[in-house]
């Protein structure tokens, strides 16, 4: 049955201005090889420079593979159960977002897994996406391949390049093959932006 894998992987890593490090640039030219052969349809990614970046330097050495910008792939906050039903380090980050930011990236979160998981049951070919995005919305559609309630997706880290990858089939959802991988950076380059407590 032909149906979708999606790559999503968290920018790599940049610095405070929003650019990417040079250790980005490497982190994301190792991507680039790692799905060289998969065969992409498309990359996808949110608008802010960190995801631009990455996607551009993957496409690079993909060609001939479009590359489009996204509000849906961009840094929001997908939905989130009432601050006061959350530990308090987790209800003040949700604190600092406004009530009409948080209705936006509600809609953006279901409208990303609309856009990048819906599969048709006319496909007649498999097709491979990337989504080049951000380590909330990565931690968003893990919950929803696993069935997770809302808030499962709090306290899901992803490293910088880390691929995870999701197959949807028709009338079937989507089913999580991988999480966070990153075997295709050198020591040096992998666990960044992931908390040094939970680094491996």
């Amino acid at each position: 049955m032909a149906g979708r894998t999606v790559y999503l992987v968290r920018h790599a890593e940049a610095g405070d201005d929003g650019e990417l490090t040079a250790a980005g640039r490497r982190q994301a030219e190792a991507l680039a090889d790692r799905l060289a052969g998969i065969g992409l349809a498309a990359v996808h990614h949110g608008p802010l420079p960190r995801a631009a970046q990455t996607a551009r330097l993957v496409a690079a050495r993909l060609p001939g593979v479009p590359v489009y910008v996204d509000d849906a792939a961009g840094d929001y906050l997908p939905p989130v159960p009432d601050p006061a039903e959350l530990p308090a380090p987790v209800a003040r980050l949700v604190e600092s977002y406004t009530p009409a930011e948080r209705a936006e990236g509600a809609a953006l979160a279901a409208a990303a897994v609309e856009r990048f998981t819906g599969v048709a049951d006319s496909m007649s070919v498999d097709e491979n996406i990337l989504v080049v995005t951000h380590s909330f919305l990565v931690a968003w559609f893990v919950r929803h391949a696993l069935g997770a309630p809302e808030r499962g997706w709090l306290g899901l880290n992803a490293a910088n390049a880390g691929v995870t990858a999701l197959r949807c089939l028709p009338g079937r959802g989507c089913r999580l093959l991988a999480f966070n991988d990153l075997g295709h950076l050198a020591d040096e380059l992998r666990w960044t932006g992931f908390p040094a407590e939970l680094r491996a």
